[in-house]
């Protein structure tokens, strides 16, 4: 197995890009693509030589390019992480948007913008590329529609407020665990995670009221106020991962619940920040009758371009993971 990728970083989160090396992943649209890769061996074995160790890790995140559901689009997207494959993925989006213009998939002028739409498994997302002097300065994703599942549901020492972004996620003050959103209470952030997702993941809220693979409490996002229209979160995702980033689809869903509190209105910009102090702002920019239109705008970096293989002689085939 050889596979070639380009590798970015949003907000200090990983995405690997893979762009050759993976075999036919078939499908009518991008969501079935998602149900076939989730089955397929072949498929998997790729996520899983690039997500576990020694060439991945346990926080590691990326993609496969996959033909878009129709000419809309310029390409689709399944995302991935150690665990398997998700609905949606904010900053994986914002770095695609980066990749597209900068690798040539999509004509970008050197200074101004381009659209690169992008069908992702929750729908069809659009990324907004500002560059000058053909660098990126930023990238702007419009989310699919956000809407508020449940609030001041029991999950086990927590009440939650349950949202989808294009994934679904349940919030709680960090501070009603007497905890903060900082590094040195990761371990116990983890946990707490972990077992708000174990509590409500087989409940009502859990479920998509419209397609049940979109279903399933994806992470757990504990959150605190820093000041006006400004909040730090972590989101602890899938099998007790942690995004870096201050996570574009929570940050969506979080739009949602601040929106319909009052907290923000319609065109109004509120901040977002990560447990590791990078940055994401959102805003509001309109309704429909599936929930609420978000934009939420970050910047992502190229790290690296690899070439992975796998040795036929090794023991450790796809490798491991140690957590």
């Amino acid at each position: 197995m050889e596979i070639r990728t380009t590798d970015y970083h949003t907000a200090g989160e990983p995405f690997r890009i893979v762009q050759e090396g993976l075999p036919d992943i078939p499908g009518a649209t991008v969501r079935d693509r998602r149900e076939y890769a989730a089955g397929s061996d072949e498929v998997d074995r790729v996520r899983r030589l690039l997500c576990h160790e020694p060439r991945g890790h346990a926080d590691m995140y990326g993609c496969f390019l996959v033909p878009p559901d129709d000419d809309g689009a310029d390409f689709g997207v399944l995302f991935w992480h150690k665990d398997g494959y998700s609905t949606a993925c904010g900053h994986g989006t914002i770095a695609l948007g980066a990749w597209a213009a900068e690798s040539g998939r999509v004509v970008a002028p050197a200074d101004g913008e381009v659209e690169v739409t992008i069908d992702v498994p929750s729908g069809r997302v659009v990324a907004t590329v500002r560059r000058r002097s053909g660098a990126v300065e930023s990238v702007v994703f419009r989310n699919v529609p956000s809407f508020v599942i449940a609030r001041g549901v029991a999950a086990g020492d927590v009440e939650a407020d349950v949202a989808y972004g294009g994934a679904i996620y349940a919030f709680a003050p960090a501070a009603s665990l007497g905890l903060a959103v900082v590094p040195e209470d990761l371990p116990e952030l983890i946990a707490a995670g972990r077992a708000v997702k174990e509590a409500l993941q087989d409940s009502d809220v859990a479920r998509h009221p419209d397609d049940d693979r979109l279903s399933g409490i994806y992470g757990t996002v504990f959150y605190e106020e820093l000041g006006p229209l400004h909040q730090r979160n972590v989101a602890i995702f899938a099998d007790g991962e942690v995004d870096r980033s201050p996570t574009g689809s929570a940050t969506s869903a979080r739009t949602a619940l601040l929106e319909a509190d009052g907290a923000i209105g319609e065109g109004q910009t509120w901040r977002n920040d990560s447990i590791v102090g990078t940055t994401f702002h959102a805003r509001a920019i309109g309704h429909t009758p599936e929930g609420l239109l978000t934009e939420v705008e970050g910047t992502a970096f190229r790290t690296g371009e690899h070439r992975f293989v796998l040795d036929p002689r090794d023991p450790l085939g796809t490798g491991f993971v140690l957590r």
